[in-house]
């Protein structure tokens, strides 16, 4: 029996053991790392932090996909890897051998050394980290109903990338409610954006990019571009523009400007750069034919630009399909498959608030509703591809019609 470590359990990684569970069943063992007993859907954290949809509508349990006659669940954190040991160290259940380990341990927040962003700005890349976001605007909210001090109502988020517009459209859909908490008028509640660029969205044309930046504004979000934050102090977001300093007084500060792969790819020693790892036509790492690497800490090479594809649910659950056949291959001992991984970026959408949106599908790009529309059902593809039936049926999203 081949022992399968699959680490991490996001898209990439619950994807691999859903996939290749079904295939090897009395020839492998598979043991599944998380330090969380749940799945939860990435895309859609800045809806449970602007507090319009609850954290329980994006996440399921690791256990409903799970297949125990194949697959067992190990709930504790990833310290290192060894690669060269095939061993795996975790924090409370020690040494992990392994035959094959597939690396899918996501993303964390990077702050590119910006001087007091991790102490003083809110971060979100997980579930806790969302949920502490929408208590922390709802303290915000009473605070300014005892204090009237404005700075309670000014909520900052910092870096206006695909996430930083998805969260400002969910905080703007959510300002009704922070303004009855705080006992003011919807437009007292200020939101907003700050940017180094000039030119947002840079996946999209200019006119798609501009179209979803007056989709953005139109909802009484202010971007605030070309300026490059310097420092976040206590309660203030300090920022170069137009060669000169300013600072933006705020309560609620929130870090979007960017992730890096995992801290445990470094500290395993491997070959990475901001915790990502260029991978061989097999998703393999260069340097170790057993260790798979997929989703955020793996970089993919786009052969054209020679510059990696950004990582995405899309690519990471492609990766996963992938790795589970190549595994599979490896695990009946015919070796890797002889077609490389090749990826197709089938579109992307994001949401500005419950009812808008705008995005490319193919080569066709969508706006306003439609786009809206698109991103719930291809966040419900992707729960049917993974959660399966049931999951679909509990957690999806059928809102679909306004």
């Amino acid at each position: 029996m081949k022992k399968v470590v699959v680490l991490g359990a996001g898209y990439a990684g619950l994807q691999t053991v859903h996939k290749l569970q079904k295939k090897v069943k009395g020839k492998a063992e598979i043991i599944l790392v998380d330090k969380d007993d749940y799945h939860y859907e990435t895309t859609e954290l800045h809806e449970v932090a602007s507090g319009t949809q609850p954290a329980l509508k994006i996440t399921y349990p690791i256990a409903d996909i799970i297949d125990p006659a194949v697959t067992k669940f190990i709930q504790d954190e990833v310290v290192k890897l060894d690669a060269t040991k095939k061993q795996v160290q975790l924090k409370q259940h020690g040494i992990l051998d392994y035959d094959y380990c597939v690396l899918a341990l996501g993303f964390v927040s990077e702050t590119f050394g910006i001087k007091g962003a991790k102490e003083n700005a809110l971060e979100m890349t997980n579930i806790k980290q969302s949920l502490a976001i929408y208590d922390h605007i709802l303290a915000s909210m009473k605070k300014y109903k005892e204090t009237k001090d404005k700075r309670y109502l000014q909520l900052v988020v910092c870096g206006a990338g695909f996430t930083g517009i998805e969260l400002a459209g969910a905080l703007a859909e959510g300002r009704p409610e922070y303004a009855k908490v705080a006992g003011v008028a919807p437009s007292e509640v200020k939101i907003t954006v700050v940017e180094a660029a000039t030119r947002l969205l840079p996946m999209f044309s200019e006119k798609l990019a501009d179209y979803g930046v007056k989709l953005v504004e139109s909802l009484d979000v202010e971007l605030l571009c070309g300026a490059k934050i310097s420092e976040v102090a206590p309660g203030e977001v300090v920022y170069e523009k137009d060669d000169q300093t300013n600072s933006l007084k705020a309560e609620t500060i929130i870090w979007t400007t960017g992730v890096s792969g995992s801290p445990v790819v470094g500290e395993s020693n491997l070959q990475e750069r901001r915790g990502r790892v260029v991978v061989t036509d097999n998703l393999t790492d260069p340097n170790f034919d057993d260790l798979y690497i997929l989703g955020d800490v793996a970089a993919v090479m786009d052969k054209e630009s020679g510059r990696p594809y950004p990582t995405t649910a899309q690519i990471a659950t492609e990766m996963a399909v992938y790795a589970a056949k190549d595994l599979e291959s490896q695990i009946n001992g015919n070796g890797h498959l002889s077609v490389p991984f090749v990826y197709k970026s089938k579109g992307t959408v994001a949401s500005v608030g419950n009812t808008h949106g705008f995005g490319v599908i193919g080569k066709l790009e969508i706006k306003g509703y439609p786009a809206s529309m698109m991103k719930k059902m291809i966040m419900n593809k992707s729960l049917f591809e993974i959660g399966g039936f049931k999951e679909f049926i509990a957690k999806g999203r059928f809102d679909l019609y306004h």
